[in-house]
């Protein structure tokens, strides 16, 4: 087999995944996380942008706190963001979070980029489906590009190399269960 060969076989099953994880259940966030966590522990560089979030989630306070080879950027509101008239502060705040994201990916800093809720962020039309798509094609081949939350479009599932939907089944919500530290934030 040819240098040439091995260098393609190698690329072609080395190169950085997209990875897709939507629907409706609870843990999209948190699986991101545990897939942040596992690059950490082998010496990668990752950095997770939260759009729509504005709060200190428990994993921004972590990372913060001991986790230095996580970085974690909110760029959004502590506040729920109006799905049919979102706010043109909601607008702005997810455009600067995909354009941090462009740059980032082209700076080659991180070997992890996790785009939080960013699904959710295109179906609320606060960033252009077309420009998450570009994003997604001109990625750096070696790095890994999560993006989690509800409504994953047809076109981003068709473009990704792992799809995972997480479905609710019972949540404790329904049964009055307030949210708590820990587990929803």
């Amino acid at each position: 087999m040819s240098n040439d060969r091995i260098t393609e076989t190698l690329s072609r099953f080395n190169r950085g995944l997209v990875m897709v994880l939507t629907g409706n259940g609870k843990g999209k966030t948190t699986s991101a996380m545990g897939q942040a966590l596992r690059a950490v522990g082998h010496g990668q560089k990752v950095l997770v942008i939260q759009f729509m979030k504005g709060k200190k989630y428990g994993e921004v306070l972590a990372a913060e706190g001991h986790l230095p080879g996580i970085t974690i950027v909110q760029s959004g509101l502590d506040s729920f963001v109006m799905r049919d008239n979102p706010a043109p502060v909601d607008v702005e705040l997810a455009r600067q979070g995909l354009e941090m994201a462009r740059e980032a990916l082209a700076a080659g800093t991180h070997d992890m980029v996790i785009l939080d809720e960013i699904n959710v962020a295109v179906d609320f039309k606060l960033i252009p489906l077309s420009d998450l798509m570009d994003l997604i094609r001109n990625k750096p081949p070696a790095v890994d590009l999560i993006l989690t939350g509800r409504y994953a479009p047809p076109e981003v599932v068709e473009l990704a190399d792992t799809v995972s939907e997480i479905q609710e089944i019972r949540h404790h919500y329904s049964k009055g269960m307030k949210e708590r530290a820990g587990i929803e934030y």
